[in-house]
């Protein structure tokens, strides 16, 4: 008895034994397949790249995860306490597994197998759990997996404080809304940094953790409301937060503010895409979606919304000129058409031109307003006077008669575009709307410091969610008369002075064998005969224009065209001295801001400056070193000078001398529109042949601005509707709100200059004469200089001269006449 006793005691000691050895020997096997959680001490998480504005607002993140990382002393106490009570209430005494932990959770497991339950097995993670599965492992349901979280919880414990891990943990975790990370989810779902979080709101993030999809504060508001209140009372329980207010955050609305991926601001969305863009050129899409850059832009927020606001009123304007289109579509009032019109609300175009709603037409109320209800429930009228714009659309020359009848307009069931009637003296009554359309033209604004190149405002459309081509720095126009001051800065450096005279009458030219003649026309089709360059430019002479460009050679006028910038591929045909090639706004306010900066070559930019993840300045745009900026104090010393580094590419003296004609374009040529702003502007109009292209490139002395309005498809915008008449008012708009109630800075006149009183039509000096006319040190009037051109511009009237590529299959003929 004894012995077998003692057998059976040695029996099960060998067992024992040979059991412990076999786990001993399986847990080591687990133990040398580890991941290596020495990485963890470098950690440097994807990180979201941010694209900022010149005064410091957001107006862009790029990531494919949403992270910003915040270290541990940066995290409010009260963000890590309600983490704590949701997840892990005693991480700070555990050794990185809660045994008491593992038991429940092994109960709970048995009682769901035994009951033959489908759910899915409980783990018990503590947070350091989290950190090596979220980190090291993958999310895979096994005993093996589970036992090499539990190993690497014991090690990183060993080899981290408690703060390193829960700082991993909380930059880490996923929390749903593509938010990875406390800090992106705080900014995600509530547009708030984690200071600024409510009790409430911390609760409802430290809930998310074990199913973000499952507590969305929308689709599942009830369960989030649940689950936020839980995490309140656990908070309450472990002493975190009183019971006073635990009671008021859990009476506290669920209100989220989720923050849009990629432009923060609708007004941005053209800017923000084109320095995504240049970024993922220069620096590679890691950089960009992972790199954790901080971009410090050139964009000044009140000048894109005045650009904004220009733009699309000026694309307004013009639509409303050739008639109404009819609605955007129809729904049948006899069914649940809110429903149908809560789907509508969608629709692109209105997702950043806020100030739009779709409605739909209900009624009328005698002929003196239309009836229109919104998808909420609520209804509006549109008084007879914002409808009788609206005559029918037959093409781009012709509309129908005058409007008599509502229903000639709209009918019950339309849907149509309303924007809410500004209040007034006048119209102080609320519920009053107007009608709109979408325009079918389009167009693009770009603002730029002539002195730096920095771009402060990129318009590249009527609505980014209507078409994401960005017509002010991608697209590629015929630019018209627009072009003209680059022929007359190169004449001036040829010998013209801007009192030359030229013929502005009849000219011929051959097109090489077995073509017609080339006959360039006026816009008029008027002839002023002998006339001043200045007169040239300031009523946009074709004529003139084709002479100075025959007389200069037309390869002085590409080598100008060259180094302004407007174009590189530019062919020595005469007519493309009227603006027959194409360039892009960007390029055509580059070339004009060496006009008002002295000749200087800027280059455009939209970023100033960038930062990595760690604060190192990996670019800046101004290279430029400042002796003197970092001084300790002021101790009596010069304010320090930093030296322009900009090339100059044109004489100074030139530049001001088509700065002072360009001013006369405004006060008495073809922009006379502009004149109304009352603070000293240039700019020249530019139209295109049929009317294609209508163009205005203008600045004030610390301001470029360059617009352009046309189809994105080449065709007509009616008879009339020149740059004069559809850029030039944009424009007004624009410098009405961004210099027009400045004070008044004159453009600075370079040394070399000399003012001397014309004869605005002759040229000669006279006393009283007519206009202030800037000339080179040498060539004014009474000094025997002898300007070029010989008085006529070289030509007679009617003369026949040969093109300079008289082979060239671009014809003389093919290009734009220049129009003004």
């Amino acid at each position: 008895m004894y012995r077998f006793i003692a057998y059976s005691l040695g029996g099960a000691a060998v067992l024992s034994i040979s059991v412990f050895a076999g786990v001993a020997l399986y847990l080591y096997k687990l133990s040398q397949d580890l991941p290596d959680y020495g990485s963890l001490a470098n950690y440097q998480p994807p990180i979201t790249t941010r694209v900022y504005a010149n005064d410091g607002s957001l107006i862009a993140e790029y990531a494919q995860e949403r992270r910003l990382f915040v270290p541990i002393e940066s995290i409010p106490r009260r963000v890590i306490d309600a983490f704590l009570s949701a997840e892990d209430k005693d991480f700070y005494s555990h050794p990185g597994v809660d045994l008491n932990g593992v038991i429940r959770a092994a109960y709970s497991n048995i009682q769901n197998y035994m009951s033959q339950g489908n759910k899915r097995p409980e783990g018990a993670s503590t947070i350091t759990q989290q950190v090596a599965k979220n980190f090291l492992l993958t999310s895979e349901v096994s005993v093996e997996r589970k036992i090499k979280e539990w190993m690497l919880a014991f090690r990183l414990e060993d080899a981290y404080t408690k703060d390193k891990i829960i700082e991993l943990y909380l930059n880490e975790i996923f929390l749903g809304s593509g938010s990875y990370g406390v800090a992106a989810a705080a900014y995600n779902y509530f547009d708030k940094s984690l200071d600024q979080l409510t009790i409430a709101e911390t609760a409802y993030l430290a809930g998310l953790p074990k199913a973000p999809s499952n507590y969305h504060p929308v689709r599942h508001y009830k369960r989030a409301i649940e689950r936020r209140n839980w995490v309140i009372q656990r908070m309450s329980e472990n002493q975190h937060i009183g019971e006073e207010d635990a009671k008021t955050a859990v009476s506290e609305d669920l209100i989220p503010h989720f923050r849009p991926a990629g432009a923060q601001s609708p007004d941005a969305q053209y800017f923000a895409e084109e320095v995504r863009r240049w970024i993922q050129q220069n620096y590679g899409d890691k950089s960009l979606y992972e790199g954790g850059l901080a971009v410090r832009s050139t964009f000044d927020p009140t000048l894109q919304r005045y650009g904004v606001k220009a733009l699309r009123n000026g694309l307004i304007a013009y639509d409303r000129r050739h008639g109404w289109r009819g609605p955007v579509t129809r729904v049948d009032l006899t069914t649940d058409w809110q429903r149908t019109m809560s789907d509508q609300t969608s629709m692109p175009s209105l997702q950043d031109v806020t100030e739009w709603r779709l409605a739909v037409v209900t009624g009328y109320v005698g002929n003196e307003a239309v009836k229109i209800g919104f998808a909420d429930g609520s209804e509006a009228k549109i008084p007879f006077a914002e409808v009788k714009w609206a005559k029918k659309f037959i093409n781009d020359e012709r509309m129908g008669g005058e409007i008599r009848k509502l229903s000639e307009v709209v009918t019950p069931g339309d849907v149509i575009y309303v924007e809410a009637l500004p209040k007034t003296p006048e119209n102080p009554n609320t519920g009053l709307y107007m009608l709109r359309q979408v325009p079918k033209a389009n167009g693009g604004l770009v603002a730029m410091d002539p002195h730096t190149g920095r771009v402060l405002a990129l318009v590249g459309g009527f609505s980014y969610y209507g078409s994401e081509f960005d017509r002010a720095w991608q697209a590629y126009r015929q630019t018209g008369s627009s072009f003209k001051p680059v022929v007359y800065a190169a004449a001036l450096d040829s010998g013209y002075t801007p009192s030359s005279i030229v013929l502005d009458t009849p000219f011929v030219a051959s097109q090489g064998q077995g073509l017609p003649m080339w006959r360039p026309d006026n816009y008029d089709e008027n002839y002023a005969g002998p006339s001043t360059l200045r007169q040239g430019l300031e009523k946009s002479r074709n004529l003139m224009t084709v002479r100075i460009a025959a007389d200069i050679g037309m390869e002085k006028v590409v080598e100008y065209s060259r180094k302004l910038g407007t174009s590189e591929k530019m062919l020595p045909v005469l007519a493309n001295a009227l603006g027959s090639t194409e360039s892009t706004i960007v390029r055509m306010a580059q070339a004009f801001s060496t006009f008002v900066n002295g000749g200087k070559r800027v280059v455009p930019t939209l970023v100033d400056r960038i930062q990595d993840r760690h604060g190192k300045t990996i670019y800046r745009h101004d290279k430029r070193m400042c002796e003197g900026c970092n001084a300790p104090g002021w101790t009596e010393q010069e304010e320090p000078m930093v030296a322009s580094d900009l090339d100059n590419i044109l004489d100074p003296r030139t530049a001001y001398q088509i700065t002072h004609m360009l001013e006369g374009v405004v006060e008495r040529g073809t922009a006379m529109v502009v004149k109304s702003v009352g603070v000293p502007l240039a700019g020249k109009t530019g139209t295109t042949n049929d009317y294609k292209d209508a163009w205005f490139v203008g600045f004030s002395p610390n301001l470029t601005v360059g617009i352009y309005i046309g189809f994105d498809q080449p065709k007509s915008l009616g008879h009339g509707e020149t740059g004069g008449h559809n850029a030039a008012p944009v424009f007004r708009d624009f410098m009405t709100d961004a210099v027009g109630k400045q004070p008044s800075v004159p453009f600075r006149v370079p040394p070399g200059i000399r003012l001397v009183r014309v004869d605005l039509k002759s040229g000669q000096p006279f006393a009283g004469g007519a206009v202030l006319e800037a000339f080179k040190a040498g060539t004014e009037p009474g000094t025997g200089y002898v300007a070029r051109g010989d008085g006529w511009g070289g030509m007679g009237s009617g003369t026949e001269v040969e093109t300079e590529d008289s082979s060239s299959s671009n014809t003389q003929g093919n290009g734009a006449w220049g129009l003004y």
